[in-house]
């Protein structure tokens, strides 16, 4: 289906985003939004999607949604695959069924790309699709290594290449393929479709925490997914067959735990490097949404950590958008 077949219904309706660095605080506030607005989640999540993977990705319980109805939650098994043009289509999909419930999506979630690739409908249909060239890819990742197929990345398309974490060997392959294929760097195309005109009346706001108190937050939600049994809801991905190189095994949280299952580091080590990525990871989310356009930053700080202040000033914001 294309882009202009998904969105030709949706052009110009509200949407509201909320966003902002891993732990900062988006899952409660999100709940109050919804009820405030007559909303419905969907989630801008990597790894949310997968079933039986619900404390690495802190994936909400039903008992926090509060009735408020969440899409794009475990409706995969974690041998699947998942990508940005499956969510985008996935997300089409529900926005069309909540627009005609007479309700507004509001997309929550930290990962970037996916939330731009709904608000400006990017157009993946120039995907390359040859297989062969890809198993190239594989095999290079598999024989050589991450960094090496990473490098061959950053010699045609460097801006991609500081983007794109090595270890995301889907993302740095659709990328080659995209090369491949076109004769253009994908995020120059990526760029082009970002300088469009967003597809939706929307209100773009990111959450944001003081560095340090986000650090602390990060710490500390690791250590608390350890004690409700991170271990051990790897364990049984691993014994249910999930391997290192599947989408679902490279998320925050799982690859550090399965590097210990698998002998090649301690427990400590496993937990200390999580825990150091994770940071990372926050740090280049924030570094994403500082590029996007027209985004509306919740310095947490400036409403003294009051999640009724901040929810006012969206309804503030929402009111004067028209939504």
């Amino acid at each position: 289906m294309s882009i202009e077949a998904m969105t030709a219904n949706i052009v110009k309706k509200p949407l509201v985003i909320l966003t902002g660095p891993t732990a900062a605080g988006k899952t409660k506030l999100s709940i109050a939004l919804a009820k405030a607005i007559g909303g419905e989640i969907i989630s801008a999540d990597s790894m949310q999607v997968y079933r039986h993977m619900d404390i690495g990705s802190a994936k909400i319980r039903v008992e926090e949604m509060q009735g408020v109805c969440h899409h794009l939650i475990d409706i995969l098994e974690p041998t699947e695959d998942f990508n940005v043009v499956l969510f985008q289509r996935l997300a089409f999909d529900a926005m069309e069924k909540i627009y005609t419930r007479g309700h507004i999506p509001i997309l929550v979630g930290g990962t970037g790309f996916y939330i731009q690739a709904i608000l400006y409908a990017i157009d993946f249909t120039k995907e390359g699709t040859d297989k062969t060239y890809r198993e190239a890819l594989e095999q290079i990742a598999k024989e050589q290594g991450n960094h090496v197929l990473h490098e061959k990345l950053r010699q045609v398309d460097p801006v991609s290449a500081d983007a794109i974490h090595e270890n995301n060997v889907k993302r740095v392959i659709r990328a080659l393929e995209f090369y491949q294929e076109t004769g253009e760097p994908i995020s120059a195309h990526n760029e082009t479709e970002h300088q469009k005109e967003a597809a939706f009346n929307a209100c773009y706001f990111v959450l944001n925490e003081d560095r340090q108190v986000l650090y602390d937050r990060i710490e500390k939600r690791i250590d608390e997914m350890m004690n409700q049994g991170l271990l051990d809801e790897v364990r049984a991905l691993k014994s249910a067959g999930c391997k290192r190189g599947m989408v679902s095994m490279q998320g925050l949280g799982y690859k550090e735990i399965l590097d210990y299952l698998e002998g090649r580091c301690t427990l400590e080590e496993a937990i200390s490097v999580l825990k150091r990525d994770t940071r990372h990871f926050a740090k280049r989310q924030l570094t994403w949404f500082r590029r996007e356009r027209d985004v509306i930053w919740l310095e947490k700080e400036e409403f003294e950590n009051d999640d009724d202040k901040i929810l006012k000033a969206i309804l503030q914001y929402l009111s004067e958008k028209g939504i």
